[in-house]
């Protein structure tokens, strides 16, 4: 049985994790052409070694992060996001509302 910690949960077996995608720098959402934005949300990096991904704790709705190397599948370390991000985005529609 393989077992990830969750920064919340502890320790939990890996059945309970959903994986959202790779930590990436997000582009201003505001000047970013169609093409960098989709480069963004949908393409990952394929070299070996070590990667930062988000994940979810799924019965508690919990993302975090996990370092992990995804030669060997070893998670190497994970933690809360407010750990590396401090900023919030604000998301503006056309009209202006958020």
């Amino acid at each position: 049985m393989k077992i990830m910690h969750c920064p919340l949960n502890g320790p939990r077996n890996i059945s309970e994790f959903t994986y959202g995608g790779q930590v990436h720098t997000m582009p201003d959402p505001k000047t970013c052409d169609d093409p960098s934005w989709a480069r963004y949300v949908f393409y990952e990096d394929n070299d070996i070694g070590i990667v930062r991904e988000w994940w979810q704790h799924t019965p508690s709705s919990y993302w975090f992060i996990a370092e992990r190397h995804n030669g060997s599948d070893d998670i190497l370390r994970t933690y809360d996001p407010g750990e590396l991000f401090t900023d919030r985005v604000d998301f503006q529609t056309p009209g202006g509302e958020s």
